[in-house]
C-alpha cells in the first residue's frame, strides 16, 4: 500500500479536504484507512518540519501492479496539486513518490537545510527530492 498524508491550512469551509476527497471519489479509488486530525496553531521551529497549523489527512491506498498502481500514482499527483494550490504540504516520511518540485514547494527552506546534510549519507528520498547523489 501507499500512505499519503498531507496538511492544509484550515478554512471555515474545509475546501481543500473536500477537494481531496472529491478527487478520490472521482477516481473511484477509496482508501481503506483514513485519519483526519487538526494541528494546533503553534509553528514548528524545524527547517524541514511537516506539522503546521491546519488539518492533516492520512490515507492508505492499495498499490500493486495488478491493481492499477500507475492509477494510484496519478491520483496522488492530483492530490499534490490540490495541496500545493492550498498552501499545504505532504509528509515526506510517509511518501514514496513526491517530486523534487513539490518537495521544494512544501519545504522552501531546503537550501538552508542543505548546509547541514552529511555528504556521506544519502537516502532514496533525498536523491529524489534533494537532487543529490552520494559521492
Amino acid at each position: 500500500f501507499l500512505q499519503y498524508q498531507c496538511v492544509v491550512p484550515n478554512d471555515e469551509h474545509g475546501r481543500a479536504i473536500r477537494d481531496i476527497l472529491g478527487q478520490i471519489a472521482q477516481a473511484r479509488m477509496g482508501s481503506f484507512l483514513a485519519v483526519l486530525k487538526t494541528f494546533g496553531e503553534q509553528p514548528s521551529p524545524g527547517l524541514m518540519s511537516f506539522p503546521r497549523p491546519g488539518i492533516t489527512l492520512a490515507l492508505d491506498f492499495q498499490n500493486s501492479d495488478q491493481n492499477s498502481g500507475s492509477n494510484t500514482f496519478k491520483l496522488l499527483d492530483k492530490l499534490d496539486e490540490i495541496v500545493c494550490a492550498n498552501g499545504g504540504a505532504v509528509y515526506p516520511a510517509k511518501d514514496a513518490r513526491m517530486s523534487a518540485q513539490s518537495f521544494r514547494h512544501y519545504f522552501p527552506q531546503i537550501e538552508q537545510f542543505k548546509r547541514y546534510v552529511d555528504p556521506n549519507f544519502c537516502s532514496d528520498l533525498w536523491r529524489r527530492v534533494g537532487g543529490t547523489e552520494k559521492p
